[in-house]
């Protein structure tokens, strides 16, 4: 008797829907990746706008930052900065993101980003930072951040 047919059949039952299963994850994956670059931007624009609905969304509840002075700072900090610096902040917005996945539950977003203040010294800048989300709950959330302050360049 002939196993070849057989052997093939029973080879794509088994391939078929591991290759339909990674499709999916990668289709997953890249929503998961738009969400996350969308709402690194809304962060980044949130302090013009006063758009503390963004940030109440997008950081978890024991969430840790670190500014570019070395303070830390935690949600209801990045709250209240938001509120305070409506106004004062002509724009802020992000020039790069890259994403990377680490199992299914954990991303780090690295980007950087440009803003300028009415007043204050400096009045314009660029910070580059580090994300940590995670998946919690069904929700995608930062849990951690570092910013870093570029040294302006001279011309």
């Amino acid at each position: 008797m002939n196993y070849r047919p057989l052997l093939a059949a029973g080879l794509l039952l088994v391939l078929v829907p591991i290759i339909a299963l990674t499709n999916t994850q990668n289709s997953d994956q890249s929503k998961i990746e738009r969400y996350i670059k969308e709402s690194e931007s809304a962060w980044a624009e949130a302090g013009s706008k006063g758009d503390t609905a963004t940030i109440e969304r997008i950081l978890s509840d024991d969430f840790v930052g670190v500014a570019p002075d070395g303070s830390f700072y935690d949600k209801a900090k990045e709250i209240a900065n938001t509120r305070e610096e409506q106004g004062n902040v002509l724009f802020n917005h992000t020039n790069e993101i890259k994403v990377r996945f680490f199992g299914i539950d954990t991303a780090v977003a690295q980007g950087s980003e440009t803003w300028e203040n009415r007043t204050g010294d400096p009045k314009r800048g660029t910070y580059v930072w580090t994300d940590t989300w995670i998946l919690r709950n069904g929700k995608w959330q930062i849990v951690a951040a570092e910013d870093l302050t570029v040294p302006p360049t001279s011309n």
